[in-house]
């Protein structure tokens, strides 16, 4: 799904992953690995033996660590100022006073050179209340530590539990809970109890990881057990709410079935399980050896075939060989193209290319600034990060295994887990591994797309045919944007015996070619299946509604003047954008920025009028309750309406339509949509005279 999130050093968690069609961000707070055979790196000096009970009606939080510090170094010791400290101890000293910084405590813990040293803590205090109402963007950007009979989410990030600052860490922790919850973290299941007097389960890390999330519900249990490729045995469990137990079955067959595929893709499971674990909230989190997913989530039919199998792999990247966060997450690039993009591969070659045709249009919705190198990109933060961090470095190894062909991106991906996994690997890492593999030097292409921001405009400057003796030629005349770009531009040449594809190594600014034909040429298309990653041109990109999303000069007009209407127009307009609108006036001329305009039909109607501007298309013309399009406007400018028939179908728009941004229309019938569509995208063609 919206994928995993990996140990940043010096801080608490990374936001990450995205679920395709439904835009769910899926957030791994920890990267770890989670197995007892492993050598641990010499990173791991730090550990937790915890115990945690947990009330969750009383929303009470009670626990005890003691932490073995292998290393003499100054430490940080930090926990959430929300919880108070009953007892602390570093050695045989009392822990002391603290700092506060933000919402957390931190202590100073000395320099000493006997080791190992042994740091204890008691803790308690009180959790937030579960709030079930939140949507999934306000669950991602929440770090609280929250409870209530429906379930229980303790994040990293919180700091819930006392913890050595920017150092990795393999950790024991047994958890109690009151009868009938039950609950976990990522780890191996070590010892499980379900009595009358309440659930104690002990799950071992003993690989180090960035931080530990608990997650706990009224949960029935089921398990299953597989074969990994060395023989070793997998656990697999499903800890679901009674109102999707059913789905248990089908989850972990479907888990199976992605373990299979990468264990043959990449190499061992790093594991010794993967569970399945039912969120009352709407989101998906990845963490090592598991994913959280919101019950509803969970229900869709897609689920199982898309977003499940991009959290399984996350357990390879970035759970499994952990990004260097200070050069670039190359983790969730590289798991949407080999999960979410594999899948459309396997379903067919009209699939794959309607995904890179999405990934164009997401990326030519952007404004000019909001694109940044990808070596700067550590987590999904927003839309244009997630265009950027997860569609361009998808794109990015789709062209580099189109260079280097696939047997050969293979191995150098099998050689790359090899050889780092538990470890911190980098971008440059990567590139070692594929040019080992490859025999070449691959400097050029990585500089090219790590480092810069933007990407390239490409277009057909002239074309123009001959025949001679020799035969037909086709001479091309080429042009890209500055700064120039050493691309591999695929061209198409019709003829009326069929279609010949030349890959024409384009290097200046302006470059001419002349190529041998076998047959009279009609037209030369560029790119036209969509695998080299540029702008698309004007008349490439249809518009689409994540441009009013993304595009931070989006003028939005809220044409209801108050009531209900206007209320719900503004909460609209504030889930679309996530951030303060920059609002007009409908009276205005238009501005030549992109304008999203928000109302009831009749206000619209007459908005639409009185600027000049095309009606209601055809393809959504009375239908639903609700109607979102794009459209091209007259001056150039880009143009997306919501219409609704009244402020109650207004309002059922604001939890669906932002999952909608890659449409250029969508029909509503209350908060369900009905039909939903892309304008076409237009290949650049020259027809030959």
């Amino acid at each position: 799904m919206d994928r995993i999130g990996a140990f940043q050093p010096g801080s608490r968690g990374g936001i990450l992953l995205l679920v395709p069609v439904f835009a769910l961000a899926c957030v791994s707070v920890a990267a770890c690995a989670a197995e007892a055979t492993v050598p641990v790196p010499e990173q791991a000096q730090i550990g937790y033996d915890m115990t945690v009970r947990i009330d969750p009606v009383a929303r009470t939080l009670e626990g005890r660590s003691v932490i073995t510090v292998n290393t003499s170094e100054e430490l940080s010791l930090v926990l959430g100022r929300r919880f108070e400290v009953t007892r602390g101890r570093v050695g045989t000293a009392q822990l002391g006073l603290s700092a506060i910084t933000g919402e957390m405590r931190v202590w100073r813990v000395f320099a000493n050179a006997q080791m190992p040293r042994r740091i204890e803590v008691h803790w308690r205090g009180e959790l937030s209340a579960l709030d079930t109402s939140l949507d999934h963007a306000q669950t991602l950007g929440g770090a609280q530590p929250a409870s209530g009979a429906d379930g229980t989410f303790l994040p990293d990030a919180s700091g819930w539990y006392p913890y050595i600052a920017g150092k990795l860490a393999s950790y024991r922790l047994a958890i109690e809970l009151p009868a009938g919850q039950r609950g976990l973290v990522a780890g191996r299941l070590a010892e499980e109890s379900d009595t009358d007097e309440g659930y104690r389960a002990r799950f071992d890390f003993p690989a180090p990881t960035g931080g530990i999330d608990l997650m706990a519900g009224p949960y029935r249990i089921e398990t299953a057990t597989m074969r990994g490729i060395g023989g070793k045995p997998i656990r697999l469990r499903t800890y679901f709410h009674p109102g999707i137990a059913d789905l248990a079955t089908s989850y972990l067959a479907s888990a199976r079935g992605y373990i299979e595929l990468y264990e043959s893709w990449i190499g061992e499971y790093p594991y010794t399980e993967f569970s399945v674990v039912s969120s009352p909230t709407p989101t998906g989190f990845g963490m090592p050896t598991l994913t959280y997913l919101g019950i509803e989530v969970l229900r869709l039919p897609f689920i199982r075939s898309t977003s499940l199998g991009h959290e399984v792999l996350h357990n390879w990247w970035g759970n499994g060989v952990y990004p260097d966060y200070a050069q670039g997450n190359w983790s969730e690039g590289l798991t949407t193209f080999m999960a979410d993009y594999a899948y459309r591969e396997r379903e067919s070659a009209a699939a794959a290319h309607e995904m890179r045709r999405g990934w164009l249009r997401d990326y030519a919705a952007l404004a000019p600034g909001q694109d940044a190198p990808l070596t700067t990109f550590t987590s999904r933060t927003h839309g244009a990060s997630q265009i950027v961090g997860y569609n361009k470095a998808a794109m990015v190894f789709l062209m580099l295994r189109d260079l280097l062909g696939r047997d050969t991106f293979d191995l150098a991906l099998r050689s790359f887990w090899s050889e780092h996994r538990f470890r911190i690997a980098s971008w440059a890492d990567l590139r070692h591994s594929f040019q080992v593999a490859s025999g070449r030097d691959l400097g050029g292409f990585f500089d090219q797309w790590l480092t810069r921001a933007g990407a390239p405009h490409l277009r057909i400057a002239h074309a123009a045919r001959s025949q001679t003796d020799g035969g037909h030629h086709v001479t091309l005349t080429l042009e890209q944007s500055a700064p120039e770009y050493r691309l591999r531009v695929p061209v198409a040449i019709r003829t009326a015996e069929g279609e010949e594809v030349h890959l024409l190594e384009l290097e200046q600014g302006r470059q001419t070619f002349t190529l041998a034909v076998g047959a009279r040429p009609g037209e030369v298309a560029l790119d036209p299946d969509l695998r080299l990653f540029r702008r698309l041109m004007p008349g490439e990109a249809p518009p689409i509604l994540r441009q009013v999303m993304v595009d931070r000069n989006t003028v939005t007009l809220l044409l209801p003047e108050g009531g209900a209407a206007r209320a719900a127009a503004e909460t609209l307009a504030a889930k679309l954008q996530h951030r303060p609108s920059r609002p007009g006036e409908a009276a205005d001329a238009l501005p030549s920025a992109p304008v999203l305009a928000i109302g009831l039909e009749a206000q619209v109607d007459a908005w639409l009028a009185r600027h000049g501007l095309p009606g209601r298309p055809e393809v959504v013309r009375g239908k639903g309750s609700a109607q979102a399009w794009t459209a091209s406007r007259p001056d150039g400018g880009m143009l997306a309406v919501v219409s609704a028939r009244d402020a109650a179908a207004l309002e059922a728009l604001a939890r669906p339509l932002p999952h909608y941004g890659r449409q250029s229309y969508v029909v509503f019938e209350n908060a369900k949509a009905t039909e939903r569509g892309a304008w076409p995208t237009r290949v650049q063609s020259v027809t030959l005279d």
